[in-house]
């Protein structure tokens, strides 16, 4: 049984709560964001709290749980939004971000343009950095990791993307 569902969502002020049938919007100063909620899951909304509740299915604890994590999510996501923070390292690597564009130099024959989808930010505060925003959890994590497979992180120099809190395991080299 899910322990997670049985704690509502608070809304903070300026975030607007919408549901018609099985679609979920939530709109706030950093955009509006939308979910189709599942057939399994009971959604009432009452003084600045969402409230989630199985249906008569068995299964429908697991989806309580997982849907109110996502409506989390939603929330926090218009509300404040989500960054999430990559680190290049080894010599001559690079970032550049340009509009929603943005130019890597990894150590190939040529330079890597990565186009950003909407709804996500890139900004490189240094060019060994690439600091990412977007209300969009999932978008946001996806684009993460679509960057650092470019270049992850290889284990005997440490050389490649990483994310800021990756801890890479270092290997020691091969011995005469």
């Amino acid at each position: 049984m899910s322990r997670v569902a049985k704690y509502p969502v608070k809304l903070p002020a300026g975030v607007e709560f919408k549901l018609d049938g099985d679609q979920l919007s939530v709109k706030g100063s950093q955009g509006t964001l939308s979910m189709t909620v599942h057939p399994d899951v009971v959604i009432g909304q009452e003084e600045g709290q969402v409230t989630f509740a199985p249906s008569e299915s068995a299964k429908s604890w697991a989806m309580v749980g997982t849907t109110r994590a996502l409506v989390q999510n939603l929330v926090t996501g218009v509300s404040e939004g989500f960054t999430k923070s990559l680190e290049i390292n080894g010599v001559g690597y690079r970032a550049q971000a340009k509009g929603q564009t943005l130019n890597l130099t990894l150590g190939f024959s040529h330079p890597v343009d990565y186009t950003l989808p909407d709804g996500v930010v890139a900004e490189t505060p240094k060019n060994t950095t690439i600091v990412l925003k977007s209300a969009d959890k999932q978008k946001l994590g996806q684009v993460a990791a679509e960057i650092r497979a470019f270049r992850p992180p290889e284990p005997y120099k440490g050389k490649g993307i990483r994310y800021g809190d990756e801890q890479v395991r270092r290997k020691e080299a091969k011995k005469k």
